[in-house]
């Protein structure tokens, strides 16, 4: 069961209005099925419009932000919870134990570095939890594209690549996840070594 989904984000709002907007129906899709978020902790760009648009419709919000990006990404301090720590990594795993799926929605180089460890750890068997892009304006076209020629390439697997779900509605992505079943990957590390 979904209880939380931790949403990747930007600290910008990015060119398109269409980008808010589809954070503001992933915001409504959250609350109407009672799923809470947790997020990047930032009052500004995307991280801002989506919690706003969570909090304004009544749901729950957890933010998670290092101290030293407090002032940068400004803070949301209207939170349900607001969870500082000491490093990004920090961040990252407490993100990841927080949450039960993630989404990816458009946002720069944090966003990916985020969705592609979450995606590794995925790959590596730490966890089993669901994780989607959503393609809002299909922003992620050439990412997924470039996924589908590593695979050609034979850098990533077809088994690997199936777990990043993708869809362009927040409704239909978050159907996709009550239905996710990992394939099972060889977890050939210990958790406690990462």
């Amino acid at each position: 069961m979904i209880q939380r989904v931790c949403v990747y984000c930007g600290s910008s709002p990015g060119r398109r209005a269409e980008y808010a907007e589809g954070a503001k129906q992933l915001a409504h899709v959250l609350v109407e099925q009672g799923i809470g978020l947790v997020y990047g902790g930032g009052k500004v760009g995307m991280m801002g419009i989506l919690a706003d648009a969570v909090l304004a419709e009544g749901g729950q919000a957890i933010g998670v932000i290092p101290t030293a990006l407090l002032k940068k990404e400004l803070a949301h301090e209207g939170l349900t919870e607001l969870r500082v720590v000491s490093s990004m990594h920090e961040r990252k795993a407490l993100m990841a134990e927080l949450s039960d799926a993630f989404i990816a929605l458009p946002g720069g180089l944090g966003t990916l570095d985020e969705l592609f460890e979450i995606l590794t750890w995925a790959q590596l068997g730490l966890h089993q939890k669901p994780c989607g892009l959503l393609n809002i304006q299909h922003y992620y076209d050439k990412l997924i594209t470039f996924l589908d020629y590593m695979v050609a390439e034979e850098y990533v697997k077809d088994l690997h690549r199936s777990m990043l779900l993708v869809e362009t509605e927040p409704r239909k992505l978050l159907e996709h996840f009550k239905t996710y079943k990992a394939p099972q990957v060889k977890k050939w590390i210990n958790k406690e070594n990462v």
